[in-house]
């Protein structure tokens, strides 16, 4: 069985007990002056009886709301479940495997296909053994890691030896191969189940950094295996036009990459909503001048009329917007013959953190320009920090990442973050702000961050310090790096700092960091477990009171 929290009792409740014992003892102090007829015009008794059954409801319904815990994944309970019903599970570390899984419920929904759709550590060993069908979407995080969320899943169940002979499944692993241990995760799921007999309805499907065929494979598969009566075309996701409002660049002079603030503003009157630590997916486009030269190789005419799709453009567009073929492939071809034989695939959306919240009214990212050693240039960030001009379209989807969603307002936060990673932090801060001016409590807030130097690397001063003096943030420490001979980290800031660090969690502190997988991430973690010892951090994975989006 997967281990529950220990019951924790919010500072929202205390302070309302509290509060009605006050009231209780005014009352007590107040009594004896109401000894005779202390009004003249004293209520009749069928009143007073009226005036304790609406206390009695008051207290009930208060009750009920403190006992009430949201539950931030949308996601099923297993209790009582239809065990001829398809169960679709999930492990997602940014929130695409969860989307992912939502989709294929839906569309086993729209066949009649009964289906239940679970966080994967929301299943037990009891329930696999119960057998019936299963489909697993399933990330790979860092270096062959499993997302966060499933720790419990992984403690619990996964290795141990269980009879599935009663089980089939079918397996989504995703990944991306510009990592090691591709899909790592997924195909360690995968050798368990069968280590354990369970029978798979198709082979494993891998899914490179979300394309597209790989995508549509799986659709087909579970398609043809449930027999829906009509298979649906996985369409990529839709993108809403958004306008580049403002670009600033936050750290000329620094010895690291140039960092730049991007300001989107929604084009149309619909509004656009997120939470803190939800993504933002952009489209990319190459940069003119890589597309001009392609095309004098080519020997083409940019201005060249292709059909893609049914619908017209200029080769010119339709290279721009996809993945660049190789030149010894399309010589002798015309322009169609380019789009046609060589099918181009459209560029793949770039994730980004969200630095913003919706009352802001727009979309604000940070993004530092990538530069490879040949000095080559990654497309979307090339294209968000230079190349696009003010006011030019950009192509923007919002995807919620519950993973990093943030916790109750009463919860104590602890933000942990380096480089572009203040983004996901300060959608955070902005939202216990604004919280605080709408005239709710929240919990104290510690931002530890790090960057190179504070002459050119402090983004957004003014804010933090602003926030400061406000009582937003309660404590802030700054971790820059090359500013003594001592190379001194984030991480080496927080472990300075491991009392405050034991004090902060033992009163109910959730931890977030977001920022750089290699490196940062993997160090704090260390940090935190030489501090709070590996069974305190396991319970923190666990319960969703340590959370990562890290990159």
């Amino acid at each position: 069985m997967t281990d529950k929290p220990p019951l924790k009792i919010s500072p929202a409740t205390i302070g309302n007990a509290t509060a009605l014992l006050l009231l209780a003892g005014v009352m007590l102090l107040f009594l004896p002056l109401t000894k005779g007829n202390w009004w003249i015009a004293s209520p009749p008794q069928e009143r007073w009886w009226i005036a304790c059954g609406v206390l009695i409801l008051y207290i009930g319904l208060c009750r009920w709301s403190f006992r009430k815990r949201p539950n931030r994944r949308t996601s099923e309970s297993l209790s009582g479940r239809d065990r001829e019903a398809v169960l679709v599970a999930y492990a997602s570390q940014s929130g695409f495997a969860y989307e992912l899984a939502e989709q294929t419920a839906n569309s086993l929904r729209s066949g009649g296909i009964a289906t239940h759709l679970v966080a994967l550590e929301q299943i037990n060993r009891q329930q696999l053994e119960e057998g019936g069908r299963l489909l697993l979407l399933a990330s790979t995080t860092g270096e062959g890691d499993p997302p966060d969320h499933t720790h419990s899943f992984v403690r619990d169940v996964l290795g141990d030896s269980v009879d599935l002979a009663s089980l089939e499944f079918g397996l989504l692993a995703i990944g991306d191969r510009a990592y090691e241990q591709f899909c790592a995760f997924g195909h360690r799921l995968n050798q368990w189940l069968c280590d354990q007999n369970a029978q798979p309805l198709f082979d494993l499907i891998e899914v490179d950094n979300a394309d597209p065929v790989a995508l549509q494979q799986w659709q087909t598969q579970v398609s043809k295996t449930f027999q829906t009566t009509k298979q649906a075309t996985w369409h990529p996701a839709h993108c809403e036009p958004w306008e580049l409002a403002n670009r600033t660049h936050l750290n000329p002079g620094s010895p690291g990459g140039r960092v730049y603030h991007i300001v989107l503003q929604r084009r149309g009157n619909e509004p656009q909503t997120w939470q803190p630590g939800d993504i933002a997916e952009v489209t990319p486009v190459h940069a003119p001048q890589r597309i001009e030269g392609l095309l004098q190789q080519l020997g083409e005419d940019g201005q060249a009329t292709v059909v893609h799709n049914g619908q017209e453009c200029s080769l010119r567009t339709r290279l721009a917007e996809s993945e660049l073929p190789d030149v010894t492939e399309c010589r002798g071809l015309k322009a169609q013959g380019i789009a046609d034989r060589l099918q181009l695939q459209p560029l793949k959306n770039r994730d980004y953190s969200i630095a913003s919240i919706p009352a802001d009214g727009r979309l604000e990212l940070v993004v530092r320009k990538f530069v490879r050693s040949d000095g080559s240039t990654g497309v979307c960030s090339d294209w968000l920090c230079e190349q696009a001009n003010l006011q030019q379209t950009i192509q923007v989807r919002i995807r919620s990442n519950p993973s990093f969603h943030p916790p109750e307002l009463s919860v104590p936060l602890i933000l942990i973050g380096n480089g572009t990673g203040i983004a996901g932090l300060r959608g955070h801060i902005k939202h216990r702000s604004a919280s605080q001016q709408s005239g709710r409590s929240t919990g104290d807030l510690w931002l530890l961050f790090g960057e190179r130097s504070a002459a050119h690397d402090f983004h957004f001063k003014s804010e933090i310090e602003k926030w400061q003096n406000q009582g937003v943030l309660d404590r802030v420490d700054i971790a820059f790096s090359r500013d003594q001979e001592e190379r001194i980290y984030v991480q080496h800031k927080l472990s300075r700092f491991a009392n405050e660090l034991k004090s902060w969690v033992a009163s109910g502190a959730a931890i977030y960091v977001c920022g750089s997988q290699q490196g940062m991430a993997p160090e704090v973690d260390q940090v935190l477990r030489e501090t709070l010892g590996d069974g305190e951090v396991d319970r923190m994975l666990a319960s969703g009171r340590y959370r990562r989006d890290v990159y």
